[in-house]
């Protein structure tokens, strides 16, 4: 094999160069900035430009910044942002904000929201309150009535301590407290929050670094003490902002029922509950949740047949060769747990690359990933982990515009790389031109196989197999 440069073709390097720019516009996360809220400096971040402001509020912790790493939660913003100006915060003592020595009471923190609205210029915004967040937003809407335009209610509650089991003993719910402290950092708090990854290792050590990152241990006590005597069921009756409130049913942190409590008590509220998802916000179907934001906010939703959501993406497609020959020689029996294994393994090494696994194609995988070079390691340790369990793999990798549709992809950039793949062989990871002109400069290393027609695209490609 000659290894090759990986730089454009003079001819195509304008247009190879805009192609670059766009992948890095796309991908680049907002930057942080600092408003001063009294002594505190508090940390925020904005996307998106649309007509309506929308502040999330969060929960317990948080860190704007390393939430983006989480599955889900750049995504769920961007499709806010594609009709409002999105403002999320870390509140004071948690995050990239300033810590502190106290606990500041609920009305305290709710002066970090209108720092932040006061930060950037905006004079009324609908507030989406997310848990805990949930009390943050109620209390100042009904403070400064005449900044909240609308209020969405995530995942919430009227008074925290409903949260700990009837006819706890004092010593008990202390020795639970001892045990969250003594726990922290491990995964164990924010399993609740993400039931539905709690079993997969490598997620769950994304969100033990999560936990460390948003809170300290000593900080996370202060506030849970401090949040159990938070109670806005008194001012629930004197709402006056148009109020939805949205609630999932296996909700495995805040029951259902008291989501269901917290909206009736709030005079006209709408009540949304879904069948199934977890806690996090920015988890399960994205498209409905702020599907139904949308159109409660501006009064219209986006068709998802005309406006589908767009995103940049590396398309990964990946396909165990001789499959049929496989299935003929192992038995059924034999042959369905090889492909359970194969499905673990490749869920397990997608999510550790931090990339998107869209769904299993019956004898091989669909995945996204937002950078390109984490979507070529992952192809190259999948083809070699499948390998080791007796699967031969061929993978091919292709970077463009993909379309969003509920859990699914399209567009021609998921054809592309599936035609990519069609022409590498056993053991082999193909990638398009594009793809190694993004990840230019790194220790990957390409070998030209040649240009091909690939069916239904137009002109020749140009492909490369991929090495480390």
């Amino acid at each position: 094999m000659t290894s090759v440069d990986v730089r454009p073709d003079l001819e195509d390097s304008w247009k190879r160069e805009q192609m670059v720019g766009a992948a890095m516009t796309e991908v680049a996360l907002p930057e942080t900035q600092y408003a001063q809220s009294g002594d505190f400096n508090i940390a925020y971040q904005v996307m998106g430009d649309g007509p309506t402001d929308i502040i999330l509020v969060p929960g317990i912790i948080s860190h704007i910044d390393f939430q983006h790493e989480l599955p889900g939660y750049t995504r769920f913003l961007r499709r806010l942002a594609k009709f409002s100006r999105v403002v999320t915060f870390d509140k004071r003592g948690q995050g990239l904000s300033d810590r502190l020595a106290d606990v500041p009471s609920l009305e305290e923190r709710i002066d970090d929201v209108r720092t932040i609205m006061d930060a950037i210029n905006s004079k009324r915004a609908a507030l989406v309150g997310f848990s805990e967040g949930a009390s943050m937003s109620v209390l100042f809407a009904t403070t400064y009535p005449e900044r909240v335009s609308h209020l969405v209610l995530f995942g919430g509650l009227a008074r925290i301590s409903d949260l700990l089991p009837p006819n706890l003993t004092p010593s008990e719910v202390q020795e639970r407290l001892a045990y969250v402290v003594k726990s922290w950092g491990n995964g164990d708090f924010l399993k609740r929050v993400f039931a539905s990854d709690a079993g997969n290792p490598e997620i769950l050590a994304r969100i033990a670094k999560f936990e460390k990152l948003g809170s300290s241990p000593g900080a996370l006590k202060s506030y849970i003490l401090s949040n159990r005597r938070i109670d806005i069921n008194p001012i629930l009756p004197v709402v006056r902002t148009p109020t939805l409130v949205l609630h999932r049913t296996t909700d495995a942190q805040v029951p259902v029922t008291l989501g269901r409590q917290l909206a009736a008590g709030i005079p006209g509220a709408k009540y949304i509950e879904y069948p199934s998802g977890d806690h996090a916000f920015w988890t399960g179907d994205i498209e409905r949740v702020t599907g139904d934001i949308e159109e409660f906010i501006t009064g219209q939703r986006a068709s998802e047949g005309i406006d589908l959501e767009r995103i940049l993406a590396t398309v990964l497609f990946t396909d165990i060769v001789g499959s049929t020959n496989l299935a003929l020689q192992l038995g059924d029996h034999r042959w369905r747990d090889l492909l359970d294994n194969h499905d673990d393994l490749s869920g397990r090494i997608v999510s550790k690359h931090r990339g998107t696994l869209v769904k299993s194609t019956g004898d091989g995988v669909l995945a996204t990933f937002d950078g390109p070079g984490r979507a070529v390691r992952c192809a190259l340790a999948l083809s070699e982990e499948s390998k080791s369990i007796g699967l031969p793999v061929r993978a091919g990798l292709h970077c463009g515009e993909v379309e969003i549709r509920g859990n699914d992809i399209g567009g021609i950039a998921v054809h592309a790389a599936a035609r990519v793949m069609s022409q590498s062989g056993s053991n082999e990871v193909f990638v398009s031109r594009v793809v190694t002109d993004l990840v230019a400069g790194t220790d990957l290393k390409f070998s030209e196989r040649g240009s091909y027609e690939l069916k239904g695209l137009p002109g020749k490609w140009d492909l490369f197999a991929a090495s480390k």
